[in-house]
């Protein structure tokens, strides 16, 4: 007996390690988890969130947001998107709804703190929305997809606070597809002579003393499995940018 028995426990063990492993390696599998909700009465995100986006954060994607917690990853996950989906099937959608995350919080063990929009949006109908915001915290499944945004190109926002020719930092919108934007470039036009920016916090860039001229942004794009691209728009920051404008960068990445 005592040999079936070990081999009884080596199956299992070998079934959950499979299982563990395939886990790790599925991207397009589902995760369980928990999410909340802001704690206010803005049906939209917050214009305060901690990826440095201002009003567009709470109103990008029809002001289904979401701030993350481990899923924040020191600013690298703002602008990413994630189908989640409640798992009581009496209230909730079996394909919920896509959120962009915003900003970083937690509650009570939550991966995500949706906006009211999007917790409700993970309901069957009107009523159920209102049960699950009565239940505060809800169960639920995610998974990353890409970010779409029809007819838009990334745009570079540029902060408030910056000042030609002394200091430059901007945000950067409607980043698209499953791939992080990992590491952003900044270059002179005339000789693209290159210097890497500085990641402020969230998806703020910034650096002092930026070169004169037209300016050149390069992002690279990062992917799960290794893969990295990097990405020159189309389209130059003019050399008399001026703080809280926007320029479109004239180019989509739908990876």
């Amino acid at each position: 007996m005592a040999p079936l028995r070990c081999f009884l426990i080596f199956a299992v063990h070998f079934l959950f390690m499979q299982t563990l492993g395939n886990s790790e390696t599925c991207p397009d599998c589902f995760i369980h988890s928990r999410a909340a909700y802001y704690p206010n009465s803005d049906e939209k995100g917050t214009e305060v969130g901690e990826c440095g986006f201002g009003t567009f954060g709470a109103t990008i994607n029809g002001g289904d947001v979401s701030a993350a917690s481990e899923l924040y990853r020191g600013g690298v996950g703002c602008g990413s998107c994630y189908q989640v989906r409640c798992t009581n099937s009496y209230y909730c959608l079996d394909k919920g709804v896509t959120v962009v995350i915003t900003d970083h919080g937690s509650s009570d063990n939550t991966d995500f703190i949706l906006s009211r929009r999007a917790f409700g949006g993970m309901a069957q109908n009107t009523d159920a929305a209102a049960s699950l915001l009565a239940l505060g915290i809800v169960d639920i499944e995610y998974k990353r997809v890409s970010c779409s945004y029809p007819n838009k190109n990334i745009t570079f926002k540029i902060d408030e606070h910056s000042n030609n020719p002394y200091y430059l930092a901007f945000v950067i919108w409607y980043q698209q597809g499953k791939m992080d934007i990992t590491a952003v470039q900044l270059c002179e036009t005339q000789n693209f002579v290159c210097k890497l920016l500085d990641r402020s916090y969230g998806a703020v860039w910034t650096t002092t003393s930026p070169p004169s001229g037209p300016l050149a942004i390069r992002m690279l794009f990062s992917a799960n499995d290794g893969d990295e691209t990097w990405v020159v728009p189309v389209n130059n920051i003019p050399g008399n940018w001026k703080p809280g404008d926007t320029y479109d960068s004239g180019v989509q990445v739908n990876v």
